[in-house]
C-alpha cells in the first residue's frame, strides 16, 4: 500500500537505516544510494548552466531545518547554476500553503517573503492551512490584500499548480526536500546519508546531501562539455 505523501518529509532520518548496509559516503557518492538517476532525463531550458531544482512543502520541518544550509550552497554556486523550487501538492491543508507560494512568486514578492513564510509555520506555529489565514498573513506582511487575493485565485496559479503535479509525477518525488541535479540526478539528506554510523544528525545528513549536490553538478557541467 502506498503510504500518503505527507509521511514521508517526517520520515527521512529513518529512510537512511535502511541503506545502510551500502558502502559508500557523500565524499564517493554512489548510484543507487547517494543518489540516483531517472529513467529518461527531464527537459531543462538553462542552456549550459545546470539546473538545479528543489522539492520543498512550507509545513515540512525538515524542508525548514534545510533552508539555510540550502540557500548558502545556492549563493555559492553563482552563475553555474540556475536554482527553482517546486512546492509539493498535498491534501486540502497543503494547498493554500501551496498557492501562497506560487502567488508570491508571480508577484515578484518570493525572496522577499518566503523565509517568513517558513518562520511564519515554525516559529510563530501559523497553520496557513485556510485560504482566509493565508490572506491574513499576507495582509499583515503588508501586501496588498486585494491585489494578493486576484493573483492567488487566478488561472495563472491554477496553472502553475497543476505544473507541480505533473512535475511531481515525472521526477517521482516521494518524500521532501528532494533536489533534482539537471533533470535527471536525484537527491536528499535521506539520500546522501545512506551508509551513515549511526547517530548521524539531520545537520549532518544536509551537509552529506550539499556535498553530493556538488558532485552531480560537476557531474552535469562535464557531461555538456
Amino acid at each position: 500500500m502506498r503510504l500518503p505523501r505527507r509521511l514521508f518529509c517526517t520520515a527521512l532520518l529513518g529512510f537512511a537505516a535502511g541503506l545502510a548496509g551500502v558502502s559508500a559516503s557523500a565524499a564517493d557518492p554512489q548510484q543507487g544510494a547517494q543518489y540516483l538517476v531517472l529513467p529518461s532525463q527531464q527537459p531543462t531550458d538553462t542552456g549550459k548552466r545546470i539546473e538545479v531544482i528543489e522539492f520543498f512543502a512550507y509545513y515540512c520541518p525538515h524542508c525548514y531545518a534545510f533552508e539555510p544550509a540550502l540557500e548558502a550552497w545556492v549563493k555559492k554556486q553563482g552563475d553555474d547554476i540556475v536554482f527553482k523550487r517546486v512546492h509539493i501538492q498535498g491534501g486540502a491543508s497543503v494547498l493554500p500553503q501551496q498557492r501562497l507560494f506560487y502567488t508570491l512568486d508571480a508577484m515578484g514578492l518570493l525572496n522577499q517573503y518566503h523565509q517568513k513564510v517558513f518562520d511564519a509555520m515554525h516559529l510563530e506555529h501559523l497553520r496557513l492551512s485556510s485560504d482566509e489565514q493565508v490572506f491574513d498573513w499576507a495582509a499583515q506582511m503588508g501586501i496588498d490584500r486585494a491585489k494578493f487575493i486576484d493573483t492567488y485565485r487566478s488561472f495563472g496559479i491554477q496553472a502553475r499548480l497543476r505544473r507541480a503535479g505533473a512535475m511531481m509525477d515525472a521526477y517521482g518525488v516521494d518524500r521532501w526536500p528532494l533536489v533534482v541535479v539537471d533533470g535527471r540526478y536525484i537527491t536528499s539528506p535521506s539520500h546522501a546519508g545512506a551508509g551513515a554510523p549511526e547517530g548521524t544528525t539531520e545537520a549532518q545528513q544536509q551537509q552529506q546531501a550539499l556535498q553530493v549536490m556538488d558532485f552531480l553538478v560537476a557531474k552535469a557541467k562535464a557531461d555538456k562539455r
